[in-house]
């Protein structure tokens, strides 16, 4: 059995397959990620909120062990805190019922705990490029700041799990604390450069389909049409 054959993945929204009593989680329309390897039953969960342990219930469903959580950024909505008078959960919840570690870009450490008040010792800081292994499945971590300072993405099997780095159409906003629209034109064109037939898997239904090729997104998403970075800063940059 390949790799590919033993991956395990499932894409859950908000507010349809989990969370489906929560207005917030219903509006914000977040995508959820399991990862793992159907082989040894391990997993990780990418952006864990809103209904914690219905995302717990549905991998010990699945006969699946959580060894871990991704997170591509801070935000509430993404890993659980406080958002437009709304309290979120989260990781925070999460490590109460499971002691696995929360893996973040070593950029966004501050941000997460401010956000969540995780302590750190549940943090582990990783660089751009590095990979975790969970059974044979290898998940490559990219960094790509813009959205926030430690924004990445996950590559695993031909899957980019693109969190709000990219989305099928359009991009993650730049005028928030952290962003950086010169980094997120840099973040995207590293994005772009990836094989064609990479599956774009994003962090919200902002679109009707769930995932595309990234050749379909390099050439539909408005994002891609600046024709360089001074152009792409007339657009998105401060005071646009």
């Amino acid at each position: 059995m390949g790799v590919d054959d033993r991956f395990y993945f499932r894409q859950l929204l908000s507010g349809r397959d989990f969370a489906v009593r929560n207005g917030l989680a219903a509006q914000m329309v977040n995508y959820v990620y399991l990862l793992g390897d159907q082989v040894t039953r391990e997993c990780v969960i990418v952006d864990p909120a809103y209904a914690v342990d219905e995302l717990l219930g549905l991998i010990e469903a699945d006969g699946m062990t959580l060894t871990g959580v991704l997170a591509t950024h801070y935000h509430p909505d993404h890993i659980g805190g406080s958002m437009m008078g709304h309290r979120i959960d989260g990781i925070a919840h999460l490590l109460e019922k499971h002691d696995v570690p929360i893996h973040v870009n070593e950029a966004e450490v501050p941000w997460v705990i401010r956000t969540t008040e995780v302590d750190k010792s549940h943090l582990v800081a990783h660089s751009a490029g590095a990979t975790l292994a969970v059974g044979d499945v290898n998940i490559t971590f990219v960094h790509t700041p813009g959205h926030t300072p430690g924004s990445q993405c996950f590559l695993a099997c031909g899957c980019l799990i693109s969190g709000d780095t990219l989305f099928l159409d359009g991009c993650g906003r730049t005028d928030l604390p952290g962003s950086d629209a010169e980094q997120m034109y840099e973040s995207l064109q590293t994005l772009s450069r990836l094989p064609d037939q990479t599956t774009v898997f994003p962090g919200h239904q902002y679109s009707a389909p769930a995932s595309a090729p990234m050749s379909v997104v390099r050439t539909s998403n408005y994002v891609y049409r600046t024709r360089d970075k001074d152009a792409w800063m007339e657009w998105f940059g401060p005071g646009h």
